[in-house]
């Protein structure tokens, strides 16, 4: 674990890059090695940084969750499996640990210091969902010693996910009480400055906190004595009132210094289809809805040429045989040839664009889990008028924006919002699905492992024919950490918690546990 050892020159580098202002640059005694740099330009590349960490790892999480499956057949990926001895899976990790890490407790050091709480509320916030993301994916994580600074120190011990749960909460309070307060030496309005994400809304940070908290809390749904419904609803009612809270980054998009991930000018999801599990749950195939074919489809998903909207199921690929005509194939998120990169000009679509938007948390998500709260506590007239809220919020996105008419006609519909007693959970579930499609990868993994991979529950899933040979026949529950730090570094302590057992990635996380 050798993070500790990193100055953070990168971010400040970049940090200072993008500044236009002369006077940012006369903030250090060295300024080949800064001792000092101000939160205002740091928080901007950390927000960038954990954006793209989980993109390049919706790569893999996305073939698990079957947003996407590879144009390839047999792709280990897809086979619920890893590739030994290789980051991929890891950037996350690095961008918590490195990325951000000292550089984010730079940004809240000189927060306190100067007493600019809305930056010092931000980044503890921002701490917290990092810690948050990093555990959902991998389980037990270093935390109590991630930022150990002794210099003979070169092993770091895991922490269990509980205390990490823990300890979200404990900065996502503490980051509420620092955006409440209005004392501080500096203006709040001066956190526009470094902000990209709500360009300087605490409010909306102070919402994104308690959205945060509500997505904590309600992953302990399969702990009985852990798992509180009433305290999830209250912390969703505290949180988003609309989209126009949702917490959506967007790109310059003007090269691949600045461009999204997932678009066509960084070329990284040119081997990728979307799947035959949300093709089924859109084109009304899919019995969950009666048959009902959804508005969203031919928004959300890619059109064949021949006109028609196809998917890839796990593990089979797609052939590029002779005998299979090029028109009826399935296209990448752009609309591309799958397998090639796309053409210059080419601009994508949905949320597979240069520019984006890339959720991270939206008004939608937040009401389907109030949905499925009131739906365990019993509340079903609840639970009815949040998952219809969900729903609506969805269409009426930015980035979906279905027409009027044909939102109104799916409301409407009764095997879509049926009454509340007919409510059904995998009809919440998979509402919620759709949702996140394309960004939420994080949030159906926590879904799909809190229920096992159920296929009441996830209508229409089915789990790999043939499992990764590592598997033993068991489905995936964590991504392994980070190969180039842990099993190089940090292999002694990753031996304490199993991580070098070849079935590492399918021991199960504590939050999905009785």
């Amino acid at each position: 674990m050798q993070y500790k050892k990193l100055t953070g020159l990168l971010l400040t580098g970049l940090a200072l890059m993008l500044s236009s202002c002369n006077e940012y640059l006369d903030i250090n005694n060295n300024p080949n090695n800064p001792d000092k740099v101000e939160a205002a330009l740091l928080l901007a590349p950390i927000e960038n940084q954990y954006v793209l960490g989980i993109q390049f790892d919706a790569r893999y999480i996305g073939s698990y969750v079957q947003n996407w499956h590879n144009a390839t057949s047999g792709v280990v990926w897809d086979a619920q499996g890893y590739t030994p001895s290789s980051d991929a899976g890891g950037e996350l990790w690095r961008s918590v640990y490195w990325k951000g890490g000292r550089n984010l407790l730079n940004l809240i050091d000189d927060a306190r210091a100067g007493q600019k709480w809305d930056y010092l509320g931000v980044g503890l916030l921002m701490q917290a969902w990092g810690w948050q993301m990093l555990t959902d994916v991998h389980g037990e994580i270093i935390l109590s010693e991630a930022y150990d600074l002794d210099p003979n120190k070169n092993t770091f011990d895991y922490d269990t996910q509980e205390a990490v749960y823990a300890r979200v909460v404990e900065l996502s309070r503490e980051a509420i009480q620092n955006l409440n307060r209005a004392d501080g030496a500096v203006s709040q309005a001066a956190l526009a400055r470094g902000d990209v994400l709500y360009k300087g809304d605490r409010l909306k940070w102070k919402k994104f906190a308690y959205g945060l908290l509500a997505i904590n809390a309600h992953h302990l749904s399969k702990k009985a004595s852990l798992y509180k419904p009433d305290q999830v609803i209250a912390y969703v009612d505290s949180a988003f009132t609309s989209n126009a809270d949702d917490a959506l980054f967007t790109f310059n998009g003007l090269s691949t210094a600045d461009a999204s991930f997932f678009g066509p000018v960084r070329q990284n999801l040119q081997v990728y289809g979307q799947s035959t599990f949300i093709t089924r749950l859109l084109d009304g195939t899919n019995t969950a809805f009666g048959g009902v074919k959804d508005p969203r489809l031919p928004i959300m998903l890619a059109t064949s040429g021949d006109g028609q909207i196809r998917g890839i199921t796990m593990g089979q690929g797609q052939s590029t045989a002779a005998s299979v005509p090029l028109p009826t194939r399935v296209v990448s998120p752009w609309g591309t040839q799958l397998g090639i990169n796309p053409p210059a000009g080419t601009t994508g679509r949905y949320i597979f664009t240069d520019r984006g938007p890339f959720p991270l948390m939206t008004y939608a998500q937040l009401q389907f889990i109030k949905a499925e709260a009131a739906f365990i506590k019993g509340d079903k007239a609840t639970a009815l008028a949040a998952y219809r809220k969900g729903i609506e919020a969805h269409l009426t996105a930015p980035y979906v924006n279905v027409s009027a008419t044909d939102r109104a006609a799916y409301l409407a519909n009764p095997a879509v919002v049926p009454t509340a007693e007919n409510l059904a959970l995998n009809q919440i579930m998979l509402q919620k699905y759709i949702a996140q499609w394309g960004w939420g990868f994080l949030e159906q993994w926590a879904d799909m492992r809190r229920y096992n991979y159920d296929a009441s529950v996830f209508t229409g899933l089915t789990l790999p024919t043939t499992f990764y040979i590592n598997n033993n026949g068991k489905t995936v529950q964590r991504l392994r950490p980070r190969y180039n730090s842990e099993y190089v570094w940090n292999a002694d302590a990753l031996a304490k918690i199993g991580g070098l057992e070849l079935d590492f990635h399918t021991k199960p996380l504590w939050f999905t546990q009785p």
